[in-house]
């Protein structure tokens, strides 16, 4: 018997909510086909069990099953934006510190390089 990945074991419980959830909508998509889970794994190159295991959810379940569900039925596009650079608001969050900073810093003068003091001769 194989040992549990410790990633699995270390998951947060929205992420695996969000698995359940995709495993549900994945087989309510096969259903409203009216594919059985036996015509659907083979279309899909997986046993039955792991059919089920990716219907309800199971992390341990590869990630190309998963992909491979999503391209029978038409959603595979839906993939490339889970990690859109777009929507990572983590990095967009930080790139705003960053430029938060820089702007505190002493901005240069519009009109070059500010003149030099050449001994105090005023």
């Amino acid at each position: 018997m194989p040992k549990r990945s410790a990633a699995i074991d270390a998951m947060p419980p929205s992420v695996l909510a969000h698995l359940r959830q995709l495993g549900e909508n994945l087989a309510i998509a096969r259903k409203r086909r009216r594919e059985s889970l036996k015509d659907w794994a083979q279309r899909m190159g997986v046993s039955e069990p792991t059919l089920t295991r990716m219907e309800k959810g199971d992390p341990s379940v590869s990630m190309g099953v998963y992909a491979t569900a999503l391209w029978l039925i038409g959603r595979s596009q839906a993939m490339a934006e889970f990690a859109a650079p777009e929507h990572d608001h983590g990095a967009l969050e930080d790139a705003v510190r960053v430029a938060r900073a820089r702007s505190v810093r002493k901005r240069p003068s519009l009109y070059g390089t500010p003149p030099r003091d050449e001994g105090g001769d005023a």
